[in-house]
């Protein structure tokens, strides 16, 4: 498949500088594919909208502040954390590429240093910190800052923001952003319907967010990013499914969660680890029921699996009926739940 079949175009307008408040008072189209219709609903009437059998999977991974400001000389350097190695060790990304070369050592503040290990065949750098554990996670906390996506200009959010609610394990370098337009209050309403509630655990890397360089949507390469599902987790899910009830994912990290850990035979299997899971039209869904989700960049591994999951010619429309519409893209934007 052409990359190029996957792009639109959106007026920079439309692309959602600030949230809105409260979280659950953005837009929700509501897609369903048997039927083939698209509604427009809000999104804090979605209790209305669910079964209440209904199983909503969510991703509790945290953002970090995983953009590392600072002076080497007279030149500004950044060092942005993509993914966590071992004790002290991160993968990033940076600039300025000379400086950021292997050997490298920079003293970023009064507590921290850190050293370049290594320079990896995609240009993303080992860098080993002087500090470890907790420790450096809470000078991170000092130095670092919440990395809003390039896309996102001179907004006055705040961290908070871009933070999901039930955020809990600390290690997303972005944010899982189907899970912002949802409230404390939102979610208890759902339970109050009957609705169940679920975690796993993604934390956000290249693997999300990197852009798809190739031609052929196929030949693009994921970055593993790291994740967790639980025994109990699984115990509950597998339960709900032979009960015929919907897994519903709430955005495509927990969609990559549910679909890497899922086996025929034996359901859902509980453990830890890595995944590359790379989803585009083709691909043979297991266990995902429906999707809530964003609206994503043009070209994106995103919007690939959304195409997947809700067919290409289908999704595209409802991406150009929110053009007209003027609904609000990205990561600070409006929301889709696909059923």
């Amino acid at each position: 498949m052409q990359i190029s079949s996957f792009d639109y175009d959106l007026p920079p307008e439309f692309i959602a500088a600030e949230p809105v408040y409260p979280r659950d008072a953005c837009r929700l189209m509501v897609i369903n594919r048997d039927k083939g219709t698209i509604d427009h609903r809000s999104f804090f009437e979605l209790p209305g909208l669910l079964r209440p059998t209904d199983v909503l999977v969510f991703n509790d991974s945290k953002v970090i502040p995983a953009r590392i400001l600072f002076r080497h000389g007279n030149k500004k350097v950044e060092i942005f954390l993509t993914k966590r190695l071992d004790d002290g060790k991160w993968l990033a990304i940076g600039k300025p590429g000379k400086v950021l070369e292997k050997g490298a050592k920079f003293v970023i503040s009064d507590e921290l240093s850190a050293e370049i290990t290594d320079v990896m065949p995609d240009h993303q750098r080992v860098v080993d910190f002087s500090m470890k554990g907790p420790e450096f996670d809470a000078i991170l906390n000092k130095v670092g800052s919440t990395p809003l996506p390039p896309y996102i200009k001179n907004s006055q959010s705040s961290a908070e923001d871009y933070q999901t609610v039930y955020a809990r394990e600390r290690g997303s370098v972005a944010a899982p952003t189907a899970g912002l337009h949802f409230t404390e209050s939102l979610i208890e309403k759902l339970k109050e319907a009957g609705v169940s509630v679920e975690f796993v655990t993604l934390h956000v890397g290249l693997g999300t967010f990197l852009p798809v360089k190739t031609d052929i949507a196929e030949e693009h390469k994921m970055h593993t990013e790291y994740f967790n599902i639980s025994d109990d987790t699984c115990k509950r899910l597998n339960a709900a499914r032979k009960a015929g009830r919907r897994i519903i994912a709430v955005g495509t990290t927990a969609v990559r969660v549910l679909e890497s850990s899922f086996d025929a035979a034996r359901g859902f299997r509980p453990g830890f680890g890595e995944t590359d899971i790379y989803i585009y039209p083709g691909y043979k869904w297991k266990c995902v029921d429906a999707l809530i989700t964003n609206f994503h960049l043009p070209k994106s591994t995103l919007l690939l699996l959304t195409c997947s999951f809700a067919g290409k010619d289908f999704v595209m429309k409802a991406y150009g009926e929110a053009i007209k519409k003027k609904y609000r893209f990205f990561s600070f934007g409006d929301a889709m739940f696909i059923e």
